[in-house]
């Protein structure tokens, strides 16, 4: 039998809870704005009935929401050129994966190692959405018969989990209607590190406000975190390889590479030898350069919140058109009476 022909599309989303940082930038917002208008039909979502798998404020939600929206906006997504949505506007994420937890297994949840590190010692009272979660996650993404995801290091294991999922479906109902979503990573700054500590994650939820960039920063604040970000006693190497054991130096080198667009070793050959008097001050003005304008423009866009639910609820409409179908062939596969 011949294998299916899928439409190349990318399906990616961000939760909305704590705000947007520099990493959800580098990391996510800034390669989807660079897939618009490639080989694939871009679909971007704000994943908001995933933010509630930990107990959220309604308003703080609704504020995050189109806070998120706002950082898809501003950053360049153009709701022409990508269908640009929030996930609880479209149903039929919630009954696919509701049918995808149906066809996951136990084993293959307990083997989710983001549930382990967000549940901690507390397994036993967190939410049930907490721990299935992956699947909804899968069913995000199969709807769309989405074949590449970007995704960060951290998250694919969830892409494999799609496959696995994909792969069980197609082979329980002896069909091949769901594709192989292949994780895209690349870029220098896939991790976006912590300001005061180059070893963790930079994270919406830090203690310091200091130790992440927020993309609601205005241009002053900017430039001063990234002039008191910690570095070291050490000027930058001759080479990459000088900075193996150098956490924050690399991580600052990673960042200033992103927000060029250059790799990590023209930095280093353009500074090499440079002090952090020299360094700082450089990734700063790049850094206010480049995210200023963003912060700017989601100010304007939240100030007129009507016209962000607007443009998401035209992008819900689009998705549904793509959606609707993919959900009414699932429930027939599966023998559903309807």
């Amino acid at each position: 039998m011949a294998q299916p022909v899928f439409t190349p599309r990318v399906f990616s989303g961000i939760k909305p809870s704590g705000g947007l940082t520099l990493g959800n930038y580098l990391g996510a917002i800034k390669r989807f704005v660079d897939m618009q208008g490639s080989d694939f039909e871009t679909i971007y979502c704000v994943v908001d009935m995933h933010a509630v798998t930990v107990w959220q404020d309604p308003a703080d939600l609704r504020h995050a929401t189109r806070e998120v929206a706002a950082g898809y906006l501003a950053a360049g997504i153009d709701p022409e050129k990508s269908i640009l949505f929030n996930q609880a506007r479209v149903s039929a994420h919630a009954e696919l994966g509701w049918l995808f937890n149906c066809v996951a297994r136990v084993g293959w949840m307990n083997r989710m190692t983001q549930f382990k590190d967000k549940a901690g010692e507390n397994a036993e009272g967190v939410s049930l959405g907490l721990y299935a979660y992956p699947s909804l996650m899968a069913a995000d993404i199969l709807l769309y018969h989405a074949t590449h995801v970007p995704v960060g290091e951290d998250q694919k294991q969830h892409v494999e989990l799609t496959r696995d999922i994909a792969n069980k479906f197609n082979h329980d109902y002896k069909t091949d209607f769901f594709p192989q979503t292949e994780p895209v990573i690349e870029g220098p700054a896939m991790r976006v590190m912590n300001l005061r500590d180059g070893t963790k994650k930079m994270s919406k939820s830090g203690e310091s406000d200091m130790e992440r960039i927020n993309m609601t920063d205005d241009a002053d604040t900017i430039a001063k975190k990234f002039k008191k970000a910690k570095s070291d006693a050490e000027p930058l190497p001759e080479t990459l390889e000088g900075l193996t054991d150098r956490p924050e130096a690399r991580n600052l080198v990673n960042i200033y590479a992103a927000l060029s667009d250059m790799t990590n070793a023209q930095v280093i050959a353009e500074y090499a030898g440079a002090g952090w008097g020299r360094f700082k001050p450089a990734l700063a003005d790049l850094a206010v350069e480049k995210l200023a304008p963003v912060s700017g423009e989601m100010a304007r866009l939240m100030a007129d919140p009507a016209e962000i639910d607007r443009l998401m609820a035209r992008g819900a409409e689009r998705a549904n058109e793509i959606a609707q179908p993919i959900l009414a062939k699932t429930f027939d596969i599966m023998g559903f009476v309807r």
